[in-house]
């Protein structure tokens, strides 16, 4: 995109197909991810979503509820790629459960990968801003309720523990993964996971 000293928005009617609301987002959730939050001004993203300034503020209200949303998406089509992942990995939950590190989206596909979008965004802001982290429990809320009933079924002795290890997992993995950019951390989580699941479902009956 060529360099101005003014922001160039073309009219909204002759861009592109998408309404403004999801221009706004899809360029949101790449620039936040991609370069940070505090890095992307209000500016650049409607310079590449084609939107006016009073568009985004009556749709969105502030750049803080933006991000809220863009956060929301982010979290419901991770969990949802994720859960079709695992969930196709075979009719045994014990199958099911050994697919969780290959199921990670973006991991194996040769995606561009930003890492998790919570974890960056709270090491961004001050420790004073309490719905970040209320936005990333409710994340992990989801997963974990996904994996205890996997769990469970798989005939894991303690599946509340054993979901609760298998998500420390997954968070260390995507954060190892972030800052080496070394595709091995995906074979060291898997073996983990391997050993994590043999000695947990060794006892099942």
């Amino acid at each position: 995109m060529p360099k101005s000293s003014a922001v160039q928005v073309v009219p909204e009617s002759l861009v592109a197909p998408d309404p403004p609301h999801e221009r706004i987002i899809a360029v949101a959730r790449e620039l936040f991810c991609r370069d940070g939050i505090h890095a992307t001004g209000i500016d650049r993203i409607l310079t590449g979503a084609n939107a006016s300034k009073m568009t985004l503020y009556a749709r969105f209200g502030s750049k803080e509820a933006l991000l809220r949303e863009v956060l929301a998406r982010e979290g419901q089509e991770w969990r949802s790629a994720f859960f079709a992942a695992v969930d196709a990995a075979g009719p045994e939950p014990r199958d099911r459960l050994g697919a969780v590190v290959r199921a990670l989206p973006g991991w194996t596909e040769g995606e561009v990968f930003y890492g998790c979008a919570f974890m960056n965004a709270i090491a961004e802001h001050t420790k004073g801003e309490p719905w970040l982290r209320d936005l990333a429990r409710a994340h992990h809320a989801e997963i974990l309720s996904f994996l205890t009933a996997l769990c469970a079924e798989a005939g894991g002795a303690e599946p509340a523990m054993l979901s609760r290890q298998i998500l420390l997992l997954i968070d260390g993995a995507i954060a190892a993964l972030m800052v080496s950019g070394d595709p091995v951390v995906i074979q060291v989580a898997e073996r983990t996971l391997a050993a994590v699941l043999e000695q947990a479902l060794s006892t099942r009956g």
